[in-house]
This record gives structure tokens, sequence and C-alpha cells, in this order.
């Protein structure tokens, strides 16, 4: 979690306007790879019968600990996991003042190097997603954010983000503040993706990307370009697919934002255990996938005459939804024989 500690500087009047410009400004943090006294490592579970990311990154047991060690972590096999200290300064009057420090997991490469079960979450956790006074804002993803798919079971799995619809090339934007943690490829699964690790406490995934245009390790500010939208990894048609997880663990972007307002719910948020309650269901749902070999597809048979709105009519589904998962658009001429799928 990157947590900025900052203490409340209260401003001061200065007739100088150079250094009054400069007064607060936020530096971004300094990652140092080190070699700290002691630490946790965490062990992974991973499913063996999904390669992608995604089928990876949620933890359905409790974590467990290995043994603490004293040792340079690079040297150890956890995909380029290190513990890495986190500096952050402001600048006063002129003089950069160091006001956070702390070790840190820093893993480039998996989505949940955490492995913390958000059920045993004890407490509410109130985060501040909106902080005026240190100058983090909020922005949306995309120029619009039309939802195309929602967050919870669908087809034979669970589905831990909210797709949002966009043509390919379309911009893809930072939503809070952050470093970017992952830039990576998944064939399988996300495709090219960023997860970015913000202020506030939270991550933010950003999967099925044309092409990201940030590097790991580089700092964004919310509304900052960091990717093209398209279709890659395991996707039917152009969107986005966006998560927001706490400590690893996905919750309901549709909890944070009312994407049909284009807007955030509230400048604050709750975290708690009821947040990950689904993770029961996701284990039963997991079962009976893995119990069954086939998957459920809905498809029909064009005939002479046949339209995308007549076979959406009949089907009771959108045109958007038919050209989504067919890869086709809403000018295709239908061919008769062929099939085109339906859910």
């Amino acid at each position: 979690m990157l947590v900025s500690i900052l203490p409340g500087y209260a401003q001061r009047k200065n007739n100088n306007k150079s250094k009054s410009k400069d007064f607060f400004k936020p530096k971004s943090p300094q990652i140092k790879y080190v070699r700290p006294d002691t630490t946790v490592l965490i062990k992974y579970e991973d499913y063996p019968d999904d390669k992608s990311d995604a089928g990876k990154s949620v933890p359905f047991n409790p974590a467990k600990k290995l043994s603490i060690v004293n040792e340079d972590t690079s040297s150890l096999d956890l995909g380029q996991q290190s513990i890495v200290e986190m500096s952050e300064e402001v600048l006063v009057d002129s003089t950069w003042i160091k006001v956070a420090g702390y070790y840190y997991i820093w893993d480039t490469k998996n989505i949940n190097p955490y492995q913390m079960d958000g059920r045993q979450i004890k407490e509410e956790i109130p985060l501040k997603l909106v902080d005026a006074a240190n100058k983090r804002y909020s922005k949306m993803p995309l120029i619009q954010t039309p939802v195309t798919s929602d967050f919870g079971f669908r087809g034979y799995r669970w589905h831990y983000g909210t797709d949002l619809d966009l043509d390919t090339g379309d911009s893809v934007r930072a939503v809070f503040d952050g470093v970017v943690r992952i830039s990576k490829w998944d064939g399988s699964g996300y495709g090219n993706y960023l997860v970015v690790r913000h202020y506030n406490g939270l991550e933010t995934l950003y999967g099925h990307l044309k092409q990201a245009i940030v590097k790991t390790g580089q700092y964004v500010k919310a509304g900052e370009l960091i990717g093209w939208g398209g279709s890659t990894g395991r996707s039917t048609g152009p969107h986005l697919h966006f998560e927001v997880r706490y400590q690893g663990n996905p919750l309901d972007p549709e909890r944070v934002y009312d994407f049909p307002d284009y807007a955030l719910m509230s400048e604050e948020f709750k975290i708690s255990a009821a947040l990950f309650n689904y993770y029961n269901q996701t284990k039963r749902s997991s079962s009976r996938s893995r119990a069954s070999s086939a998957r459920r597809v809905v498809s029909h048979k064009i005939r002479s005459g046949d339209t995308l709105s007549g076979i959406a009519k009949r089907y009771g589904v959108s045109v958007s939804q038919l050209t989504r998962l067919n890869g086709i658009s809403s000018r295709t001429t239908l061919r008769p024989g062929r099939s085109i799928r339906i859910k």
C-alpha cells in the first residue's frame, strides 16, 4: 500500500511570489531496493488449471506465512519481488524534507503478492480517495464510461472487474495519483495490462490495452494518459477491464464509481470484510467449473433476412452485446448458414 504520511503544515503568508509557488510541493516517491533486517515473505497458491494472471490473482484461503528471513530478497525466486524502501518528501520553503520512510513489498510481476484475505479484516478501514490539501484528486479512466459487464459471476467464472466500452485506440488514464507497479503482457487473460498503486491505499488494474505507454516504477498523476484501449488477451471485443483492489483483494468498482454519472460515489471509502464475502461464492463457482469441462454458449444460426436488431430482439439482448461477443460492427453483413454467438 502506497501511503503518504504528510504532516499538516499550516499555510504561511509570504510576500515572495517565487517561494510561495513551491511551498508544500509533493515529490514523487523514491523507490530504493534495500536489504532489510527482517520481513515476512508470503507463499503463493496458484491454480494450475488457469495459466493467466487473472486466475492467479485472488486467494480463496487464508494466507500462510513463511519463516522470517535475514537476507537479500533479490536472491529468492519470487518473480521479481523485492523489499523496497519508500521515501516521500515535501518541499517546504525551498527545502525538501523527508516525511515518510518505510519498507514494503514491491512486486513487478504478480498482481497479488500480499495474500491478505479481505474477509479477515476486523474493523472498517477509512480511505481518503480525494486529498485536496495535498492536491491529489480523482479522474475517470475513460472519456465516457458505458458499462458492458459488471463485477460478479459471468458464464463459468467470476469476473473481478467492470468492463467499460471503448474503441481501439481510445485514451486510458490513471484514476488517482500513484506509481505503476506492473506493466505486463498476459496472453490468456488480461492481454496488455497495468497495475497502479495509489496513495489512497487502493490499486487499480487496466486490462486488454492495445498498448501501455508507462513503465514500472513511473509516477503518474490522476488523469495522466497511461495507455491506449484495445482488445488484447482473452477478449471478445474492444473494452477496458477495470479493477479496484485493496491489498490484492478485488472489490466491486461500482461501489467506488458511479459510471453513468461519471463521478466518484464519495470522496471517502471504507474497507470492510463485508466487501469480500463474495469469496465464498467464487470458491463454490470455481469448484463447479473444474467439475465440468464445458461452458454454456448460446448461438444462433443465421438465416436469410436476419438482422442484428432482429436477432437481439428475439433473444432479449442488445445489439452492442452481439457485436462485442462476435468481434463485428453493427454494419457487418450477416451471411446465412453461419452462426453468431448470443451469450
